[in-house]
């Protein structure tokens, strides 16, 4: 097994006379036996940041290292990695095990019967073993994935990177995938990187996530810990389905003042702020109470719209029920799936304050988060 560090990595393309910043200073610690999840929107940089680490694209600057050892002039043949394609780039005339096989037939001097046999194991470990004869075509999209997989397997790499290996499949079949490559992580041990745009594969698959945003890297810590405690508002808004609720307010003694309501702050959360006046105000959807009485942090809201999603609903609130709903200010909160609200109806919304984020609306920078003890403690009741 291996670390791997990404020391202020930077890669840049010429366009013409314009010089593009694809990715821009990143650096990157990944433990031993560590599953990274490199996540963030399309053209955020996390594919050409896993393409240098294989070797398939050059470093302009920055140093890359696995088990201490610099590999930025490395070929990518000689980085012991396997990387997982999204397309799984299976040889269409070649047998399931002659795909598994290829690549130590290549790259070492095994004898065949000891590729044989490793290529059993493996196919036995993903229950593909009744499919080794097979042609790709032959294949569904779940077992060609898992084809793809036991060929970066039996290599027994030091590095496993994997791009996007789940975006071509079904939402059944890619939950399903999920759960059997955290599994398979775990048994094997080995140091992985795996990139996707997908929110709910980050939050759920990596030891650690790393969010990328305009080829800068915006935070690297626990699922958990960026989204209750995210860095900037980047952060936050990315994180979470719903989105997290923003609204512009301007600190005015002890209150956030805002275009259509005005929010009491504690002194803990005023000595947050330092000073800063033009603040951005956050509420996650299921922080937001609706309460049968007002009072402090609470707010008469109509009800717009209402999507039932089963175990919650997701309401989408106003606070002036004359305002037009395509301009209106919302408050879009998930309440338990038997909670019965309807549109039109008037309900009280309650914004704890225990659960608030205030983010610099200059610099996105996070001021003040909701600890992780208060969200764990909600949790608990």
């Amino acid at each position: 097994m291996a670390t791997l560090e990404l020391d202020s990595i930077t890669k840049t393309f010429q366009d013409g006379d314009e010089e593009i910043v694809a990715v821009d200073d990143v650096s990157l610690s990944i433990d031993d036996g560590e599953f990274l999840v490199v996540v963030g929107p399309s053209g955020c940089g996390k594919s050409t940041t896993l393409r240098m680490v294989a070797g398939l694209e050059t470093i302009t600057s920055g140093t890359l290292s696995i088990d201490n050892r610099v590999v930025n002039d490395v070929k990518s043949q000689d980085r012991d990695i396997a990387m997982v394609f999204q397309s799984y780039a299976l040889y269409p005339h070649m047998s399931v095990r002659q795909n598994m096989s290829f690549g130590l037939e290549e790259s070492t001097d095994l004898p065949d019967d000891e590729i044989n046999r490793m290529v059993s194991e493996t196919g036995e470990m993903l229950g593909i073993s009744n499919l080794l004869d097979r042609k790709p075509s032959d294949l569904s999209g779940g077992q060609q994935q898992r084809v793809a997989l036991g060929r970066a397997i039996v290599r027994d790499p030091e590095v496993f990177l994997m791009d996007e290996p789940l975006s071509n499949l079904d939402a059944k079949l890619r939950a399903e995938m999920r759960t059997e490559l955290q599994r398979l992580q775990n048994d094997l041990g080995v140091t992985t990187v795996y990139v996707t745009h997908d929110q709910t594969e980050a939050m759920t698959m990596g030891d650690r996530i790393a969010i990328l945003d305009g080829g800068e890297l915006q935070q690297v810590a626990t699922p958990l810990e960026c989204y209750h405690e995210p860095t900037n508002q980047f952060v936050a808004s990315f994180l979470g389905e719903p989105s997290m609720n923003f609204f512009d307010v301007t600190l005015e003694g002890d209150r956030l003042v805002g275009e259509v309501f005005e929010y009491s702050i504690d002194e803990s959360v005023q000595s947050d702020l330092g000073g800063v006046t033009d603040l951005r105000l956050g509420i996650r959807p299921e922080a937001v109470e609706l309460v049968d009485e007002g009072g402090e942090h609470a707010f008469e809201t109509t009800v717009d719209v209402v999507e039932p999603m089963g175990d919650e609903n997701t309401v989408y609130l106003h606070f002036d029920p004359d305002a037009d709903p395509e301009t209106a200010a919302t408050l879009v909160a998930t309440i338990d799936g038997f909670n019965r609200v309807s549109e039109g109806d008037t309900v009280t919304a309650r914004v704890p304050e225990d659960a608030i984020h205030v983010f610099d609306r200059a610099t996105g920078e996070a001021l003040h988060n909701r600890s992780m003890e208060d969200a764990a403690a909600q949790i608990d009741l």
